[in-house]
């Protein structure tokens, strides 16, 4: 289709590398000859490269998005940003060509304060779901937002000297409850803005940094292929 934008992994050519990037075109071709790939989808190399030229995201791109997210909810059943069993993706950027190192991820976007609730309710580990939100923040901060590591790891060894623990095992779920809300203070503030609760919001900012060289990939997959 002219100027689509956006392929699931069940719709896009599994061999076309320079629309797709490599892997986003490996997880179409493996999706469609059977193999047990999470569902998601690929935005265009072409959509990188008009937003590079016009500065802006191409017309019409977030609403192709939104559609492919309303697919992901129907085929897993989990909810984008709200509900008991929220639906967390991981976002990439793909090239045609292979890139070693130049390449980050951001894992469980979609968390925020009201899906973290959720994460805990279903598996009964306030632990596990704080460390999750700590993570994300200070990976989302980095990748999506330029914020140094710096500024996170100051606070998360502080919380540590105080726990007297020298092991990011060592801690809590108060302790790492505690960094959570530092980490949403260091976004406040060196980006000047609060962290975004909106998930879309969060999956939009992701998507812009990584077509300037940062990359994602979702779980159920979002990829973006980069020319």
């Amino acid at each position: 289709m002219k100027n689509k934008r956006v392929y699931s992994f069940a719709d896009g050519d599994g061999h076309d590398k320079k629309l797709l990037g490599g892997k986003g075109a490996n997880l179409c071709e493996m999706t469609q000859i059977g193999i047990n790939v999470p569902p998601g989808f690929v935005i265009t190399t072409e959509a990188c490269l008009d937003y590079l030229k016009e500065n802006k995201l191409p017309e019409g791109l977030m609403e192709a998005v939104r559609e492919e997210i309303s697919q992901l909810e129907a085929t897993t059943g989990k909810s984008f940003g709200k509900g008991d069993d929220p639906l967390l993706v991981s976002v990439r950027s793909g090239s045609a060509m292979s890139m070693p190192g130049m390449m980050d991820t951001i894992l469980n976007l979609g968390l925020n304060d009201d899906t973290l609730a959720g994460v805990i309710q279903q598996t009964g580990d306030e632990r596990f779901a704080y460390d999750a939100y700590r993570r994300f923040i200070q990976l989302f901060g980095k990748v999506a937002l330029g914020i140094g590591d710096e500024h996170f790891d100051e606070y998360f060894e502080e919380v540590k000297q105080r726990a007297g623990v020298k092991a990011d095992v060592g801690l809590d779920a108060g302790h790492l409850k505690e960094i959570s809300e530092k980490f949403l203070s260091v976004v406040r503030r060196e980006s000047g803005s609060d962290f975004p609760q909106d998930v879309m919001m969060q999956l939009q900012l992701a998507g812009v940094r990584l077509t300037i060289g940062a990359n994602f990939i979702s779980r159920p997959t979002w990829r973006t292929a980069r020319p």
